[in-house]
């Protein structure tokens, strides 16, 4: 049997696009490292900067330092949705945070990845979604296609490479079911 190897000077993803010219996305990207990358603490012109770069933005968004969004014409925040430092929002495709969801710092949100089947590596995109109430806890990774459920919980360091069901923690790599989120009053 003979096995292929990767080339990647086949590959190819001319077939993605960012959705806005690169213009724009310069400008995003130097928007992005003064405001969002940087150690500048201030929610309101956070928020501002979000919405007027096409992202959909409820009320009491909390977006700490260092955190970095690819696109942000793909972003969608619910209300009172926490972000958490060194956050990074790779959102090659749409990503959703509903409302009172949070991630918490270090966590990657990865709509973008790669297929490995294939010689040419062929990008491979995906929406994510964190429920209302979801929590990705610090260090997480989300991958493609990911839908964190309402009320769930993505224990630290974990690796969600599926989705999660609502109401559950989920812990480990790939994270695997452990036990009842129970909220109490």
């Amino acid at each position: 049997m003979t096995l292929l190897k990767t080339d990647l000077s086949t590959f190819n993803n001319e077939w993605y696009k960012p959705g806005r010219s690169l213009g724009y996305r310069v400008v995003w990207y130097l928007i992005n490292l003064c405001f969002f990358r940087s150690p500048f603490p201030f929610y309101g012109p956070k928020r501002f900067l979000l919405r007027a770069f096409g992202a959909k933005v409820g009320v009491g968004l909390i977006i700490k330092p260092h955190v970095s969004i690819k696109y942000p014409w793909r972003l969608v925040i619910g209300d009172h949705v926490w972000i958490g430092e060194e956050v990074w929002i790779d959102n090659l495709a749409r990503v959703t945070l509903k409302s009172h969801s949070c991630i918490s710092q270090g966590a990657l949100l990865l709509c973008g990845n790669h297929n490995y089947k294939k010689t040419t590596f062929d990008l491979i995109v995906g929406e994510i979604t964190l429920e209302e109430g979801a929590w990705a806890g610090a260090k997480t990774v989300i991958c493609p296609g990911v839908r964190l459920g309402s009320n769930s919980l993505l224990t630290v360091g974990s690796i969600a490479t599926a989705s999660i069901e609502a109401n559950w923690i989920y812990q480990g790599n790939p994270a695997r079911k452990l036990k009842v989120r129970e909220i109490k009053y």
